[in-house]
């Protein structure tokens, strides 16, 4: 690990670049295009409003779910330092209170979703004839989601103890489980809703058995104590500190679909919904390769500013921002020319391809640009500025994406909607490559 570290510091930028970018954009593609191919089998076996049911859905229980995750990329921190510093006992500690934290929270706001069941899934735009559909996979899918938190968290964690194979098995083991369960439960036996949820939920239950498994049979550089379970306040505080961004950032995309969901219904009803279901996946999808650079330039970036070598943070930066703004204008131009060709994978309903074909081109627009948002953002997260950081990352959605969605649909209606995504992406743009222009020039000119 310390060489590893050291390499940071020596070796070409990019050759770096792509040595912590493919791992990290091989689990995000892993993940996203479970999450694709889901939709497609859903969408086909099950109908288009069965897709619009999950994406109502999907906002609430991946926001507690990542709430393990940022304990895990908190966490995560302070483990990796500490093994570095060959301090297993605070390593082994920070393991213990990430558990704990993980479970009671998890638990606590799985508790309260449902709890909260049939007022949620009206406000994420589950109205008519979509409460019904989203209300089963909703109570199924939540029954699973700190087991799903726990998952999230231990990933980071073991990436932490620089074993990124095993972090990666942990992400492939429950895709391809849930997608063989859904053909069995689905397909074959012809549950329905029920199959779709069973099939996600168990798929959690399944990732979870492999983490354990991990840990417990000594495979883990860390040790799970009863005594390490007990909350140390100092640790538990810089967890959720450096956790935070993380957690904010999930918050910003389920307020998002919130919103959008509930314009969209209010405007063209439950097709809308599923068109925006059909547009988020492949926004998760297509985006892989530009958030696998992302969290790559991180930690280069992050060494070389703490090593003062001012001149590989700027070409960190500089590099980063180059790869990300290539593939994001090949990610657009795939979109541009095979828009009915993606539509039509996820349903056969020829008024939904219709719509999300031309949606699809408009969301997408300012897709060349997005590099410059994302990397800037994450410079501030590597050099241990949270605040700027956080701030820039809320730009696009919080700022941005939500005022104008509701000032455009007023003026425009479902047009106003997709057309409000590509301004925001540029308006972020903007101000987060003029404040980065001007935190780097400073960081010229500092001795």
């Amino acid at each position: 690990m310390n060489r590893s570290a050291s390499e940071m510091g020596i070796e070409p930028i990019e050759k770096l670049l792509i040595k912590h970018a493919v791992p990290s954009s091989l689990g995000i593609l892993v993940m996203s295009l479970n999450i694709l191919i889901d939709t497609v089998l859903v969408g086909h076996w099950i109908g288009p409003n069965a897709i619009a049911a999950i994406n109502i859905v999907l906002p609430v229980s991946f926001f507690v779910a990542a709430i393990g995750m940022s304990i895990g990329i908190g966490g995560g921190s302070i483990i990796s330092r500490s093994l570095g510093n060959k301090n297993h006992d605070k390593a082994n500690k920070t393991f213990g209170n990430q558990v704990s934290l993980t479970l009671i929270s998890t638990i606590f706001f799985m508790s309260l979703g449902l709890y909260y069941t049939n007022d949620l899934i009206p406000l994420f735009g589950g109205k008519g004839e979509l409460f019904d559909l989203a209300k089963i996979y909703y109570v199924i899918v939540m029954i699973g989601v700190p087991i799903l938190g726990l998952c999230m968290m231990s990933n980071n964690t073991i990436r932490s103890e620089g074993k990124p194979k095993i972090a990666m098995y942990a992400m492939f083991i429950p895709s391809i489980s849930n997608l063989c369960l859904d053909y069995l439960f689905i397909y074959e036996l012809g549950l329905g809703m029920y199959g779709a949820a069973l099939a996600t939920t168990l798929s959690y239950f399944i990732c979870g058995i492999y983490i354990l498994s991990f840990f417990f049979l000594k495979k883990s550089d860390l040790k799970l104590n009863i005594s390490d379970l007990k909350f140390d306040m100092g640790i538990v505080k810089e967890t959720v500190s450096l956790g935070f961004v993380t957690l904010s950032r999930q918050a910003a995309v389920s307020l998002t679909v919130l919103v959008v969901n509930n314009i969209l219904f209010s405007l063209q009803g439950e097709a809308m919904i599923a068109v925006y279901a059909i547009i988020s996946r492949m926004l998760m999808f297509m985006l892989f390769p530009i958030l696998g650079i992302t969290q790559g330039f991180i930690p280069i970036a992050g060494y070389n500013f703490g090593a003062k070598n001012k001149d590989r943070v700027l070409n960190s930066v500089k590099k980063a921002i180059i790869y990300s703004t290539v593939m994001a204008t090949l990610i657009f131009l795939f979109i541009y020319t095979f828009s009915d060709l993606v539509a039509n994978a996820f349903t056969s309903d020829v008024n939904i391809i219709d719509k999300t074909s031309d949606a699809l081109i408009l969301v997408f627009m300012a897709t060349p640009i997005i590099g410059i948002q994302l990397i800037g953002s994450a410079y501030f997260q590597a050099i241990g500025r949270a605040f700027p950081a956080l701030m820039l990352t809320l730009s696009r959605q919080v700022f941005f994406l939500i005022p104008l969605v509701f000032f455009l649909s007023k003026i425009y209606g479902v047009y106003g909607v997709w057309i409000s995504f590509p301004l925001s992406e540029l308006l972020s743009t903007i101000l987060t490559g003029i404040y980065l222009n001007f935190e780097l020039k400073k960081l010229i000119i500092s001795t």
